[in-house]
């Protein structure tokens, strides 16, 4: 059984990142399932549930922004070791900087629509759960800043009761987009067809692997 709440989340730029775009970012046109799942779980979270995300409310048009962004050049490899053996899990920006392209969200502003179900664990009381998720979150607390896909866009969060009504309207194929990962099946990413219905998009759809 699940039980469900409403969170308001906004900010000025959000970029949700194509996996398919290799170089140059580009994000998808709205908030993906795995980036509101973050949002929540970085307010409140606990081993004894999980999230999952049922509606994405889209409130205002989809605007894009081209903006320039400081990046690594290349990953952290544990292959690289020091001169005693040991593996180097640290990068200096000034050695592997590299200025590239982004296509961003501008002005977002989003309503997730979720529930959690419980693990399987004792800690199975729902009221508590909802009461002190639905107190972080009217306080402002988080266990760290969430953010809008990346961390440099963070993201404005307040409890919401109810819905605002979206300024969209009609039906918009987005195509496939990220779902989540399922990090119990060696982090297997799913993916489903993303439809917005005057604003709404439903994420209960069909997950294909």
């Amino acid at each position: 059984m699940g039980y469900g709440v409403k969170l308001r989340v906004w900010g000025e730029y959000a970029l949700f990142t194509r996996p398919e775009m290799k170089v140059e970012r580009v994000s998808y046109d709205v908030m993906t399932p795995s980036a509101a799942r973050g949002i929540l779980e970085a307010i409140y979270w606990k081993p004894s549930f999980k999230w999952i995300i049922d509606r994405i409310h889209v409130l205002k048009p989809i605007r894009f922004e081209n903006i320039r962004r400081n990046e690594l050049s290349t990953r952290t490899s544990l292959k690289k070791k020091d001169m005693n053996g040991h593996s180097l899990v640290c990068k200096f920006i000034e050695d592997e900087r590299q200025q590239r392209a982004s296509l961003v969200l501008k002005d977002v502003d989003y309503v997730i629509e979720a529930h959690f179900e419980f693990t399987g664990t004792e800690d199975n009381n729902p009221g508590k759960h909802l009461d002190i998720f639905k107190r972080r979150a009217i306080k402002g607390q988080c266990f760290h800043r969430p953010y809008l896909g990346c961390r440099e866009f963070p993201a404005y969060f307040a409890w919401c009761e109810s819905v605002p009504k979206s300024s969209l309207k009609g039906r918009v194929d987005l195509g496939y987009m990220l779902h989540d990962i399922d990090f119990e099946h060696d982090r297997r990413a799913n993916f489903f067809r993303a439809i917005m219905e005057n604003g709404i998009i439903d994420c209960k759809t069909e997950v294909r692997a």
